[in-house]
């Protein structure tokens, strides 16, 4: 599971990250940060797929997303080795 870290300070609650986020997993808190915006929140118990939505929509660059490795299929791997020869 991915996991997104809100860079309070710089987030201006613009709300795309809210809107572009398929799982519902952001949304706008209730902590005021010291440019006077509500900063944007992760919900750790929604299940984060890591698509980046959030970090490609956000205006300010106040988002940070953390995601695992996709596992390569083997036969592609092969494939990839092959072609780098």
């Amino acid at each position: 599971m991915a996991f997104v870290k809100i860079l309070e300070e710089y987030c201006k609650s613009c709300g795309l990250c809210v809107e572009f986020c398929p799982r519902e997993a952001l949304s706008i808190g209730r902590h005021i940060n010291s440019q006077g915006y509500n900063s944007a929140v992760f919900d750790t118990s929604k299940d984060c797929s890591g698509c980046g939505n959030c970090t490609t929509v956000c205006p300010d660059a106040a988002i940070e997303l953390y995601a695992p490795k996709k596992k390569q299929i083997p036969e592609l791997a092969e494939a990839r080795a092959k072609n780098r020869k």
